[in-house]
């Protein structure tokens, strides 16, 4: 822990601020209860229970697997794939995973008075494996360790300092267990002096609700779905210093829609589960992203090279770029994955996806490529949409008017709701199981 006061707020909880010195006494003991093991599931929804036992499991040499959600089935291929491992998590499941630990209750911290040692990791420690979402197919693990956290870190620091200054509260939407979550609402508190409300509200009373339970200045955590959603219920925010936003893009009227209800700066962060987050921008007046410092992007034909201080050699993302200012911002294209060549014409799944949703009457909606072609070998797109009070035909005819003939989609199937997870993406299982 950078900061260790033994008074300083690590995390805010029922309204009550959550000492260093009672973290730390929390997360020894849990620690002596862990079973030897290489690795545990962290299935804690409360975001001080995923705290405590993220770093208990990191002080026993083990490593946090987070998968991309908590469905059993996503539950047990992560366990599966790191054999001997166990679960554990602050609630009593009906149905809980093998070797399920319960965490004992939080109520009750263990005592503490004064800051006891601050534990130190070895920085190439394993201390957390992300799965991607499987939004582009099958989940992934990526190792994270303690040393890969800290550098990458530095970046959203140096951001929110020069945004709302070096101490503040967060409220996040997002659960812990994805990167995004794990960068803005776990790494914050534990490297520097920032609190953070132990709770994941969705529904935007909620989120009121959450924002009022911890003092100026403060930082909403959140993504598009949820700030839409915020906006169209008109609820009133207690005053915020900034909002950051993540997992899908940012259209720029909701940016400034949104700055313009809160009185807020909207940062929007690029990154992925591989690399964690490496630039920036403010969505409502900035189209190019800058990097962060010692963050270097090279273009390749099937998607751009990327070199950061969090990584151990360069990853190479799906994502096409076009690089600005002497390398040091870029444009965003597309993803290599997203891009299409029908009959000579080409598009991209995201502008297709953006032209549908921006239809009156469409509420939301995906364009996506099926995996088995036409006889020509020809892969057809097909668009979910969510649309009360339209009929397909009249979307088709609306969707005509802005895209070529060749990428509309077939078949466009009208649902009540899409399959988001948690960060508003979209699996692409459920969207052929709901197609």
């Amino acid at each position: 822990m950078a900061a260790g006061q033994p008074d300083r707020a690590v995390v805010w909880r029922r309204g009550e601020p959550v000492n260093a010195a009672r973290f730390l006494a929390h997360v020894q003991a849990v620690a002596e209860q862990l079973p030897a093991a290489p690795a545990a599931v962290n299935l804690c929804e409360d975001r001080y229970a995923f705290l405590v036992a993220f770093c208990a499991v990191a002080l026993r040499g083990q490593a946090n697997l987070l998968p991309s959600s908590r469905a059993p089935q996503a539950v047990a291929e992560v366990m599966a794939a790191h054999p001997g491992s166990y679960a554990l998590g602050e609630l009593a499941l009906d149905a809980p995973p093998s070797h399920y630990r319960h965490l004992p209750g939080l109520m009750d911290p263990p005592q503490a008075e004064s800051l006891a040692e601050i534990p130190s990791l070895p920085a190439d420690q394993v201390v957390a494996i992300g799965y991607t979402s499987g939004s582009t197919g099958v989940p992934k693990g990526n190792p994270k360790t303690w040393g890969s956290f800290n550098a990458s870190n530095t970046g959203n620091l140096r951001m929110l300092h020069a945004s709302v200054g070096r101490h503040f509260h967060v409220v996040a939407t997002v659960p812990p267990q994805h990167m995004y979550g794990m960068e803005m609402s776990v790494l914050l508190p534990l490297l520097d002096d920032v609190a953070v409300h132990a709770g994941r509200p969705l529904l935007p009373a909620d989120v009121a609700a959450a924002l009022s339970d911890v003092p100026a200045p403060r930082v909403l955590v959140t993504t598009p779905v949820h700030l839409r959603a915020l906006l169209e219920s008109g609820v009133a925010l207690p005053p915020i210093d900034a909002m950051v936003s993540a997992t899908a893009p940012m259209p720029v009227d909701l940016a400034q829609a949104a700055e313009a209800r809160f009185g807020a700066p909207l940062l929007e962060v690029f990154g992925s589960t591989e690399t964690c987050v490496f630039a920036s921008r403010r969505s409502a007046l900035d189209e190019p992203w800058a990097l962060y410092d010692d963050v270097q992007l090279h273009p390749q034909p099937d998607g751009t090279q990327v070199r950061a201080p969090q990584l151990d050699e360069p990853m190479t993302l799906a994502d096409i770029v076009t690089l600005h200012d002497g390398g040091r911002r870029f444009r965003l294209c597309g993803r290599h994955s997203d891009l299409l060549d029908i009959a000579g014409k080409r598009a991209s799944l995201g502008d297709l996806t953006r032209r549908l949703q921006a239809i009156p009457g469409v509420q939301d909606g995906v364009v996506f490529q099926l995996e088995s072609g036409d006889a020509l070998g020809v892969h057809r797109i097909a668009a979910l949409a969510v649309a009360p009070g339209l009929d397909e035909q009249a979307i088709l005819e609306a969707f005509r008017q802005s895209v070529d003939p060749v990428f509309l989609p077939r078949p466009l199937k009208l649902v009540d709701s899409l399959p988001r997870n948690e960060t508003g993406k979209l699996p692409r299982a459920a969207l052929l199981a709901l197609l």
